[in-house]
């Protein structure tokens, strides 16, 4: 498996901690490197990406709040 490494820099400071944001820099090279290593380069992972779009512009999905709605 490809060995990456990221620049994690805090991007300001907020009254809240729940409002905390980091910005990830990666090397784009690198970026192809682990998604091929995790199959995202896959031609039929990437027919699956291309099938949800089209079933998304045609209005087939559904918003859920959680992962657990998805289950019922």
């Amino acid at each position: 498996m490809t060995s990456i490494t990221f620049t994690i820099k805090p991007r300001r400071k907020t009254a809240s901690s729940r409002n905390r944001k980091i910005v990830v820099e990666m090397d784009a090279n690198r970026l192809e490197r682990l998604a091929a290593d995790f199959g995202m380069l896959n031609p039929d992972f990437l027919k699956t990406i291309e099938q949800s779009e089209q079933d998304y512009k045609a209005g087939r999905f559904r918003k859920v709040k959680s992962l657990n709605a998805l289950i019922k």
